[in-house]
């Protein structure tokens, strides 16, 4: 699947995009987040966080409770402030 970094998760994680084989252990957004915290510091630091960070799956957003089985893209994004 494809996971897509905005803003200053992008900037944390030191790319815009990946391609990713997560661990069949790995089902919701929750389990996502933190596997991605254990594969570097980069990632780490990007989710440190983990509760500020919104999330969406084929650009429907979801909760860190939602299943990932079947998606093709998961696009990661800190909280948005308007003005």
């Amino acid at each position: 699947m494809k996971l897509l970094y905005f803003a200053w998760v992008r900037e944390r994680v030191g790319k815009p995009e990946e391609e990713i084989d997560p661990p069949v252990s790995v089902r919701t957004i929750g389990d996502l987040v933190a596997w991605l915290k254990s594969r570097g510091e980069e990632y780490a630091y990007a989710f440190e966080n983990g509760h500020v960070i919104r999330a969406a799956i084929d650009r429907n957003h979801v909760k860190p409770d939602a299943q990932i089985a079947g998606a093709r893209e998961i696009a990661f994004f800190p909280p948005m402030t308007g003005g």
